[in-house]
């Protein structure tokens, strides 16, 4: 994980030449989404062909990009953190959410070798903040340093707060209130309190065992917790050095996992699994089928991978 802190200065750390071109180019998609007010929305998607119009709005309020998958586990814990803390600086901050599967020249120009990856763009430059899923203090502590940066560079604007419709049908339907210790969960991981957020999905689950929810949950945050110190260089260099070393695997493993290397990440746990006695395999399989639950049964990946540990067992 790279130290959470933004640049002293506007760096290139990412090269968006080739996107910011498209911005002497007619938009072919819609522009940001806008708010009530009809300003731009607070949090908003965006994609290879409306990244020309995020580039323009840099240079009125500094813009956090998150580059995210539907498939990567510490991007969902993230996610929220993000909206959140940028919602609470009331238009002095927008979030920019790109799918990195559905935006391939954003995610290249990003030079995004793992998600979660979040940067800044102030007055059309790219800020590098952070990789991978950090509590919120630390989000806030980014934030409140990405706004100093921006002030020194005369990038200190707002945009309009989307106001409430005063019409009850136009207003969206609120979303369903989490279970009480769901919320325990949700509220523990974003103060970065890993064991609690365990706590409380093993407590849904010791009440519930078909809390699915609370299962996946449970497999994000023990994996956040095993990475959270970890050296990537160092944990490659043990990997490597030896290829029988059952925890220094599964930790590479779960690295490439976390850094949204999920191939990579199935691969190493099912060749060492092919390689071993009977009797050393089960810690490997634990471990895959948890990374299973954490990418999500409905992955192409998890089928290809499930269908493979099947044929090691049988």
């Amino acid at each position: 994980m790279t130290d959470p802190t933004p640049a002293a200065a506007l760096r290139g750390g990412v090269d968006l030449s080739s996107l910011r071109q498209r911005a002497n180019q007619p938009p072919a998609a819609p522009t940001i989404p806008a708010g009530a007010d009809s300003g731009p929305a607070l949090v908003f998607d965006v994609t290879d062909d409306t990244f020309p119009q995020v580039l323009e709005l840099s240079r009125t309020v500094p813009v956090v990009v998150d580059l995210w998958a539907e498939w990567c586990g510490p991007c969902k814990q993230l996610g929220p953190i993000l909206e959140k803390v940028v919602t609470e600086y009331a238009g002095r901050l927008v979030l920019a959410k790109v799918d990195v599967d559905a935006n391939p020249q954003l995610a290249q120009g990003f030079r995004a070798q793992s998600i979660p990856m979040v940067v800044a763009l102030v007055a059309g430059q790219p800020v590098p903040l952070f990789n991978g899923a950090v509590p919120e203090p630390q989000v806030r502590e980014v934030f409140e340093q990405l706004l100093q940066l921006a002030g020194q560079h005369g990038v200190t604007g707002t945009v309009p707060m989307p106001s409430a419709s005063a019409s009850g049908d136009d207003a969206e339907p609120a979303e369903p209130a989490m279970p009480p210790l769901h919320q325990e969960a949700f509220d523990a991981i974003e103060a970065g309190e890993y064991p609690r957020a365990a706590a409380a999905y093993e407590q849904a689950l010791a009440e519930n065992p078909r809390d699915a929810d609370a299962l996946a949950g449970l497999g994000q945050v023990r994996l956040l917790t095993r990475v959270a110190d970890a050296d990537l260089q160092a944990a490659r260099a043990a990997a490597a050095a030896s290829p029988a070393d059952i925890d220094a695997q599964l930790l590479v493993a779960d690295l490439d996992l976390a850094g949204g290397h999920v191939d990579d990440a199935f691969g190493r746990l099912l060749d060492l699994f092919a390689v071993l006695p009977t009797d050393e395999r089960a810690p490997v399989r634990e471990r895959l089928l948890e990374l299973f639950g954490v990418v999500g049964d409905a992955d192409p990946r998890v089928t290809r991978a499930r269908g493979r540990l099947s044929s090691l067992l049988f």
